[in-house]
């Protein structure tokens, strides 16, 4: 038995640790925000477990329902569902959650309340559970205004004013990545703890990336500025390589790759889905904080997407994001368009 090594491991900085740490740079801080981030983690823990053994637990398959996109509920969906607004109210910090899973928000009793709306998509990437691609859960973190009185306003806020946003990949690791507004940093599940370890401290994507991520099955209905950009990554005009193709189909794995390699994700409109697929609150807002905080850009085609203000909880956009520069080229293409 390795005993230095083993004392070694309790030197490492674990995600609670890293929590705690942060919150000790704000001396008026009651912990409530590391308490509640506890239960999120705890949650991701739970539903990372339950990923792992859901072939064995018979919890691949559909639970006969179709939630509020029309979707199929897989059985895993539903359960995470309930671990996730079961954690996040016991956390008692809480006062708004919003999941994509519900078709109305979740307004938490007087008793339990807290100062924090939680928007969240308890498995994302769900349609491939059956083939063991990775799929995640994405949330974000929102401050109520009045705690005394929540409002549906209190999360129909734009997504710059999100004190928080991270997601948890279930793959061939579980990974879990984390911004409080202060840049990003990634925690790996050590399984024989049973803790999540820094393991990708200060993540800053790359300004230009050699990948695109999109579903090119949506082609013939794009409108012309994605057109031509995915045109040009295959055939670039400049004598630059073309840019390889890597689309998953699990919004936090395509994400996770875009953000440590760099490239750029697209999910645009298209005539199909004239507003685009992806959620804006649980989903779009996100990923775009994510990424502005590792260096990237998040666009929507029209405007920054960390401007847009949401009318519906469910409500779609197109989104584009990723490196800095290829983002700007795309931006420049909508640019060229309107003025047309």
């Amino acid at each position: 038995m390795d005993h230095a090594r083993d004392a070694h491991r309790t030197d490492l900085m674990t995600i609670t640790r890293f929590v705690l740490n942060e919150q000790s740079k704000h001396p008026d801080s009651r912990g409530d925000f590391t308490i509640l981030l506890n239960h999120i983690v705890l949650g991701c823990k739970f539903v990372c477990s339950a990923v792992n053994k859901a072939g064995l637990a018979k919890l691949i398959g559909l639970a006969g329902d179709t939630n509020v996109q029309g979707e199929e509920q897989k059985k895993l969906d539903v359960l995470s569902n309930e671990v996730f607004i079961k954690a996040l109210v016991s956390s008692s910090r809480t006062c708004i959650l919003v999941s994509e899973e519900d078709e109305e928000a979740t307004f938490v009793e007087p008793s339990r309340r807290g100062k924090y709306c939680v928007v969240f998509d308890p498995l994302d990437g769900s349609s491939n559970i059956d083939c063991g691609v990775s799929i995640g859960t994405i949330f974000g973190i929102y401050m109520v205004k009045d705690e005394g009185k929540p409002k549906i306003d209190d999360v129909l806020q734009p997504g710059k004013n999100m004190v928080a946003a991270g997601y948890c990949m279930y793959g061939s690791s579980c990974m879990f990545v984390l911004s409080t507004g202060t840049g990003v940093n990634g925690f790996t599940l050590d399984p024989s703890l049973g803790e999540f370890i820094l393991t990708h401290p200060n993540i800053k994507i790359p300004n230009k990336g050699k990948i695109y991520s999109v579903n090119e099955g949506n082609a013939k209905n794009w409108d012309n500025p994605t057109t031509k950009y995915v045109e040009n990554c295959k055939f670039p005009n400049d004598g630059s390589p073309a840019k390889s193709l890597r689309y998953v189909g699990s919004m936090v794995a395509d994400v996770h790759r875009t953000l440590l390699y760099g490239g750029i994700f697209l999910y645009p409109a298209d005539k199909k889905s004239p507003n685009g697929k992806l959620r804006v609150l649980y989903e779009v807002f996100p990923m775009s904080f994510l990424m502005e905080q590792a260096g990237g850009q998040a666009f929507t085609g029209k405007q920054r997407a960390l401007d847009l203000v949401p009318k519906k909880i469910h409500e779609r956009s197109p989104i584009f994001l990723g490196s800095y520069d290829d983002v700007e080229e795309i931006k420049a293409l909508y640019a060229a368009g309107e003025q047309k």
